[in-house]
């Protein structure tokens, strides 16, 4: 679902990049050549349009990166640390080598 989802993220970004590069600036950009089918798009031409393309695909990418980091969230709620258990870190003292009843110590007759 999250790989689905992240294809789309993809898709969605390069579409909206190039329905920004196609409106019309002052500088008149990459706008310049959408000039020639100002009919199909109505009577203002293709700058509503494109605002509202615009709008939709910003839209769409935001609702799509929330779902994203909630599906991420989700997915990856659990820490590395949660798993591990802790018995299994704590060190264990050494078993006592010190027999039950300790040698006696030479004695010297002199």
């Amino acid at each position: 679902m999250t790989s689905t989802l992240l294809i789309i993220q993809f898709i969605l970004v390069v579409l909206l990049t190039i329905a920004v590069l196609l409106q019309k600036s002052s500088s008149m950009g990459l706008g310049a050549y959408s000039g020639s089918n100002e009919s199909m798009f109505g009577a203002k031409g293709p700058a509503s349009f494109l605002t509202k393309i615009t709008f939709g695909l910003g839209l769409l990418l935001v609702l799509n990166t929330l779902y994203l980091g909630y599906l991420y969230n989700q997915e990856f709620s659990k820490s590395v640390v949660d798993s591990v258990e802790i018995n299994s870190m704590v060190p264990q003292a050494p078993q006592s080598t010190i027999p039950q009843s300790a040698p006696q110590a030479p004695s010297s007759n002199n």
